[in-house]
């Protein structure tokens, strides 16, 4: 009994402010895909205003998939997130194969892959040799991991820093392409070599939405809100109207300097409009504006993805180790020091192979989405599972709202799965790795619990 009210009072605390949670999300989104995407968008698109379009259109499907995301956590608010809603939907055993699936794929997968996006732009300002990258990617999990576990407030106070210097950074390069460099007559280009426009504007929606991704990690913060319930539905809300407005002033930006075909052809658009402005000193600083945007979501992601190794410790004997969380720091040391351990021999994949970044891309993306949908239909299932249940948030124009959430995962896993390589597979292949640990553990612990009643 002792045992079991020592482990109920290790339970997160209501800590975090609404800036805090803003923080976080926008922190999450808000990286270095900006300045990566727009050139592919801009490829797939006809016009100035199609491009923009989509950005739109991916502000509303997140909303969308936002608003779905603040009736779950304001309705079953958990330290675990997704994690939580799938184990409530589809019973333990598929939340088992999530947090598996974040552990060993999803959430180290990302923090390996902007880990390498901090490598790659600041070996280009301080090189330490040809594996500067791989180092640099390395030593900042290990530097922000260990400012995890020193403790809530450090890593808050880190991530608003983050964040405020991220957005300033960005919105600089939006004064620059406003205020200081010459407007460009914009002209149409082709799309992908295709005549179907729709085709054209559905792939370009992919990558817009990937630019967007990250805003459901609010979910795993919903129980540290010091505002509650309603905080989390403002938390998610202002986050992606912040990143949305954000996200079409600096595409206006690109658009006014180099025009849609520059932009399309740009190899790295940030440093094309940067350059003009400034030549050398401005490639400089779009290099530390990226290398920041990585940083800010790498500390945000390894804050959120420590959580569900938490929830899963809790739930799971096997894992329970994880499930300890210090009430001293207000943060799981030992799930942080798992997934900083994970990310690290993702991030050794650059040592053996230079596409190592385009790989971890490939070996994550078909099982996050899949998740997403199956998190989407929960929605589906518990309002008929817990009808009776108080939502302080409902989703509006229900059942809508939640089917084009739902239609827009099922198109980008589809797409994850088509588009990318051998990363995939590899992907897949951890997955069910997760499957059979879990038949084995569950064997194991039935044939233990029936040695135990045949005992005499």
């Amino acid at each position: 009994m002792m045992e079991e009210s020592a482990r109920q009072m290790e339970r997160p605390k209501q800590q975090l402010s609404l800036t805090d949670a803003v923080a976080i999300i926008v922190g999450i989104v808000i990286g270095a895909g900006i300045f990566r995407t727009p050139a592919l968008v801009a490829a797939n698109t006809d016009t100035d205003t199609m491009f923009l379009i989509a950005w739109v259109l991916g502000g509303l499907i997140s909303l969308i998939g936002g608003l779905c995301y603040a009736e779950l956590s304001t309705t079953f608010p958990s330290s675990g997130g997704d994690y939580h809603f799938l184990s409530m939907a589809y019973g333990k055993s598929m939340a088992f194969l999530f947090a598996w699936a974040r552990m060993s794929i999803i959430q180290t997968g990302s923090i390996a892959v902007l880990a390498f996006i901090f490598g790659d732009y600041l070996a280009q300002v301080i090189s330490l040799g040809s594996n500067s990258a791989v180092l640099y990617a390395a030593i900042i999990v290990i530097i922000l991991t260990a400012l995890n576990i020193a403790g809530i407030r450090f890593s808050t106070l880190a991530q608003k820093i983050f964040t405020l210097t991220e957005v300033a950074g960005v919105l600089l390069v939006v004064f620059v392409g406003f205020f200081i460099l010459p407007e460009q007559q914009s002209q149409p280009v082709s799309t992908s070599g295709t005549t179907d426009t729709g085709a054209a504007l559905g792939l370009a929606m992919v990558f817009v939405l990937l630019t967007f991704g990250g805003w459901n990690e609010a979910a795993y913060i919903s129980a540290e809100i010091k505002s509650g319930r309603n905080g989390m539905v403002k938390a998610i809300i202002l986050s992606l109207a912040i990143i949305t407005v954000v996200y079409l002033l600096v595409n206006m930006a690109f658009l006014r300097v180099l025009g849609h075909d520059g932009v399309a052809k740009a190899d790295a658009v940030g440093i094309d409009l940067m350059k003009q402005a400034w030549g050398a000193t401005g490639v400089w600083l779009i290099g530390l504006l990226v290398a920041l945007s990585a940083l800010t979501s790498v500390n945000a992601t390894i804050f959120t993805g420590a959580r569900t190794n938490h929830a899963l410790g809790r739930d799971s004997e096997i894992f329970s180790m994880l499930g300890k969380w210090n009430n001293q720091t207000g943060g799981p040391v030992n799930a942080f020091l798992v997934q900083g351990l994970i990310s690290l021999v993702l991030i050794s994949m650059g040592l053996i192979t230079r596409t190592g970044f385009q790989t971890i891309v490939e070996y994550t993306a078909p099982v996050f989405w899949f998740f997403f949908l199956l998190v989407g239909i929960s929605l589906f299932i518990l309002r008929r599972k817990e009808p009776l249940i108080a939502r302080p948030f409902r989703v509006p124009l229900y059942p809508v709202t939640p089917v084009i959430f739902c239609l827009s995962s099922a198109y980008l896993l589809y797409s994850s799965i088509v588009y990318t390589g051998l990363g995939a597979l590899v992907g897949i292949a951890v997955l069910m790795l997760g499957l059979g640990l879990r038949f084995i553990f569950q064997k194991t612990n039935n044939r233990i619990v029936q040695q135990l009643i045949e005992k005499p």
